[in-house]
């Protein structure tokens, strides 16, 4: 009993990339960029979208509702990572580990029906423009946030509570960058079928299922496409939907990779690194692609910015006349 409770008392050694100093000192750097990228990108779309009228569509509601997730996602992350990684003591608290675990899973599970949502906002603006205000009205689009929100606290509730059910007789090391599923059932000393197969029904749920219907839509979307006269009609469109095409096949590949193996297989340093791709890198695509290459977001962001500068030169001027 008194080993089965070190874990509580103590808490982990999330070990990371610790066995390798300066390949953990390049990605301390190349992961604390791309967190602040994410932050500011994602909370840019979040701004643009609230402010401009133009985007106030569906497209741009998803959209907002996904840079969000991704905020919350990466900072239940990669703060707690970069500073295990700056430090030689590598323990996470217990209930640290705990609360990653829930909140992880739950957003990490919400943005696989957030963007199997996007992808059928997209199917209805290209396959029926025609009907596509009466089909994305304001409810509907509400309803389907709120459903993927739902769908992850749910998921998370049931899956980390199963997970940390489990007696892990003392073992204290987790060879992982953050405390996840699959990982903490490899540390269990008891059979752990049940707790696999129940992991392998949610991967399903939430990963084979909206990837089909994902990919579903956009074979109905390029038969659409096709089927537009004009080549400047389907760079168009092709253009918006391949970006979110995109993210989905690099957020959906690496998760599935990670979740839709048996428990104690694979190389460890390959799953650190497929997790460091859905946690760090996908979240960061997001606001690349929808501003780089979307010209309603990067003529929101110019139109604020030159705004804001008129503001202030406006001010400037009116303080030097008094």
């Amino acid at each position: 009993m008194e080993d089965t409770n070190s874990s509580t008392e103590k808490g982990f050694l999330l070990l990371g990339f610790s066995d390798q100093p300066r390949l953990e000192r390049l990605l301390f750097v190349i992961i604390l960029h791309f967190y602040i990228l994410n932050l500011l990108g994602n909370a840019a779309i979040i701004l643009v979208s609230c402010l401009d009228p133009r985007l106030h569509t569906p497209m741009y509601f998803f959209l907002s509702n996904l840079s969000c997730v991704d905020i919350c996602f990466t900072t239940s992350v990669a703060p707690q990572l970069l500073v295990t990684m700056n430090r030689s003591d590598k323990t996470v608290s217990y209930a640290g580990c705990v609360a990653q675990l829930y909140v992880a899973m739950g957003l990490g599970s919400s943005e696989c029906i957030l963007l199997a949502v996007m992808a059928y906002d997209r199917y209805a603006a290209v396959c029926r423009p025609l009907h596509y205000t009466a089909i994305m009205h304001p409810k509907l689009c509400a309803s389907l946030a709120s459903t993927a929100w739902l769908s992850g606290l749910v998921t998370s509730l049931i899956q980390c509570s199963l997970t940390l059910q489990l007696p892990l007789c003392g073992h204290r090391k987790l060879d992982h960058i953050f405390c996840e599923v699959p990982v903490l059932i490899t540390l269990a000393c008891v059979d752990t079928t049940f707790n696999e197969a129940e992991l392998f029904v949610a991967s399903v749920i939430f990963l084979i299922v909206p990837v089909s219907l994902i990919l579903v839509s956009y074979g109905f979307i390029t038969q659409a496409v096709l089927r537009i006269k004009s080549a400047a009609g389907r760079r168009k469109a092709f253009g918006t939907c391949s970006s979110h095409l995109v993210v989905v096949v690099i957020f959906y590949g690496t998760i599935i990779f990670m979740y839709l193996q048996p428990a104690r297989s694979g190389s460890k340093n390959q799953g650190k690194f497929v997790s460091l791709f859905y946690t760090i890198v996908t979240p960061l695509l997001n606001p690349i692609i929808y501003t780089l290459r979307n010209k309603d977001v990067k003529g929101a962001l110019r139109t604020m910015v030159t705004g804001r500068r008129r503001g202030q030169d406006g001010h400037g001027r009116s303080c030097n006349l008094r």
